[in-house]
């Protein structure tokens, strides 16, 4: 058994299955079509530690949300340093084979960020559970309560540029044809109704579809079945250059994972409208949807 075998959207009926087969046969007893170097599979749990403690995917690793950003200003959503991200995979026992498994309590954006850190470190092996331990209960599934830790790995990691977006990036590309911004804040935000920065509004061209307009509350927050159909009606889609973000990469998590998802060219501009709307030299545009 092997994580060849998981998709990057899993269910939670398919993802409950396969913990169970492969609690039973671990890497360390693999036989038959195991490869040379056998995957791990890790689940990691992003939700709030209440929420860990009360009840969790069995074998789920937390991982605390500061973890995964600066927290510096003017723009604490940025990617954290090498040595910080390096702590943080070595909690969870990284190693280059390491499949990884994620999900939140809230529908996917912290899920998605720390897809998107995957991939800044050039790490394909992953999963998210869609709709998080919200369609996990909403299921009936198991839940564990105690709390589970990995021995520390030493990882090595590198920056892959390439799922980054930064105001050069933007600027560079503003008005190109095919070339898309996907604002993933509130309609107040984007319209500059509500300011969080020294500027209101959005990135000139931005089309706004808010981050949990895409959740399916009935279904416990898993990714609505029409979203690509709602996207596309907005503009946004296959084929384009798209740039996601909100205020600090965290609702744009959501949509950056969604776009990998659904198969877009996308990047997440991680220092978001924090960096955008406080930077004294970039555009901005006021106006309704």
């Amino acid at each position: 058994m092997t994580a060849a075998i998981l998709p990057l959207l899993i269910e939670p009926q398919q993802l409950h299955g396969f913990l169970e087969e492969y609690t039973a046969t671990p890497p360390s007893e693999q036989t038959e079509e195991t490869p040379e170097t056998p995957i791990t599979v890790t689940v990691v749990d992003i939700c709030s530690e209440q929420s860990y403690m009360a009840g969790h995917v069995p074998g789920a690793i937390h991982l605390p949300v500061p973890g995964l950003v600066s927290g510096k200003a003017p723009a604490p959503g940025k990617l954290p340093a090498l040595e910080q991200l390096e702590r943080l995979f070595s909690h969870l026992a990284y190693t280059p084979e390491t499949h990884f498994v994620v999900y939140d309590d809230e529908g996917g954006g912290w899920a998605g960020r720390f897809i998107w850190t995957l991939d800044v470190i050039g790490h394909k092996h992953y999963s998210y559970l869609n709709g998080g331990i919200l369609a996990w209960r909403q299921e009936g599934l198991e839940l564990e309560q105690k709390q589970n830790t990995a021995e520390p790995s030493s990882p090595q990691i590198n920056i892959h540029t390439q799922a980054i977006a930064e105001i050069p990036d933007i600027l560079a590309n503003l008005g190109k044809e095919g070339f898309c911004v996907w604002d993933a804040r509130s309609p107040e935000e984007y319209r500059g109704e509500k300011i969080l920065a020294a500027k209101g509004g959005h990135i000139p061209g931005a089309i706004n579809c808010e981050w949990t307009s895409l959740m399916d509350a009935d279904n416990g927050y898993r990714i609505r079945q029409d979203a690509e159909e709602r996207l596309a009606m907005l503009g946004i889609r296959k084929g384009q250059k798209i740039v996601t973000h909100c205020q600090s990469h965290h609702r744009s998590g959501f949509t950056y994972m969604l776009g990998k998802i659904l198969g877009f060219d996308i990047k997440g501009y991680h220092g978001s409208w924090a960096e955008w709307g406080n930077h004294p030299e970039t555009p901005v545009e006021e106006s309704a949807l």
